[in-house]
């Protein structure tokens, strides 16, 4: 047990240090002792919980949600942005955050798969990267890059991040949705699209967008699902979706209408590799939180206000 004189000693050493900004010098030379021991007894301060640290800055409030939210979804990983007021669930600062974790792991130096979704998200967070020289890594798509009536998605991330980096991209070249399950099953069928999906399910790393499920979603503005599959999904208790893969309020991946008929490759393994969902605004509240408690991701990229809402939740 610690004195009370010693605990006075260490007061005094913890106010000259942190408040009076003293050197160790200095307060060795204050208090009489030499610089180790006054070293000590500024550990000691801190060791005895007399030291409060406050940092008075908007990424400190980001920090501490970071791990509330981590402790509470047990993530992987998790970041917070600011979020701007005047345009809150703006894409800018979540997106810059997810360019340059993207950037971390293509910066790496041993060999690594990447799987990519698509949407808006992700593709603002690509247009946010610099070039980054990576021949030893393969980045892999998810989902389909066709719309309906034959052309190519502009959310078609994995044909943009071709332009970013030097490493292989594999891209699937057919629709999000299939026009039954038997044309699926002869997609994934083909000779060139099996090792694409193989290579899917080996992701190390993977950054995913999360869509809601309400009438005017990416997926029924981009065409992908008719009105009235919207209704019949929302109606069987869809809340979002991932890669196209429509999920209810628990985070369970639905059996029932055009999940039948999606094209993606599954979710990657999140035992296995890193699953980062990349998302923001108000409606999108009740789909990452299902995501988050379906462990869909295992990793978050958000911005503070939605990270109050999951966490008031």
């Amino acid at each position: 047990m610690v004195s009370s004189e010693r605990l006075e000693d260490a007061s005094r050493a913890a106010w000259l240090y942190y408040v009076a900004e003293n050197t160790q010098d200095q307060i060795a030379q204050k208090l009489g002792v030499s610089r180790q021991a006054a070293q000590r007894l500024v550990s000691l301060a801190v060791a005895e919980g007399l030291v409060k640290v406050r940092i008075d800055h908007p990424i400190a409030a980001c920090l501490e949600l970071a791990r509330r939210l981590t402790d509470r979804f047990q993530l992987r990983h998790c970041e917070i942005v600011p979020a701007d007021p005047a345009a809150p669930g703006a894409l800018g600062g979540i997106a810059r955050a997810a360019a340059a974790e993207m950037e971390r792991w293509l910066s790496r130096t041993d060999p690594l798969v990447m799987a990519i979704g698509t949407g808006r998200s992700l593709q603002a967070s690509v247009d946010q990267m610099l070039h980054i020289d990576c021949p030893q890594h393969r980045v892999v798509s998810l989902t389909g890059s066709i719309l309906p009536d034959g052309s190519t998605s502009h959310h078609s991330v994995i044909y943009s991040l071709a332009g970013r980096i030097s490493g292989a991209t594999f891209p699937l070249p057919f629709p999000v949705v299939a026009s039954s399950s038997h044309e699926r099953e002869t997609l994934h069928a083909q000779a060139m699209i099996k090792p694409t999906l193989a290579l899917a399910e080996r992701a190390e790393v993977t950054f995913i967008g999360i869509g809601d499920m309400a009438s005017d979603s990416a997926m029924v503005l981009d065409g992908f699902l008719s009105g009235g599959e919207q209704v019949l999904l929302e109606r069987s208790g869809a809340v979002g979706e991932i890669i196209g893969w429509a999920f209810d309020a628990e985070g369970r991946i639905l059996d029932i209408g055009t999940n039948d008929r999606i094209a993606s490759a599954p979710v990657p393994d999140r035992d296995l590799g890193l699953v980062i969902g990349i998302a923001a605004g108000a409606r999108k509240r009740q789909a990452i939180g299902a995501a988050l408690t379906g462990r869909l991701v295992n990793g978050l990229v958000t911005d503070e206000v939605m990270a109050a809402m999951l966490l008031a939740d």
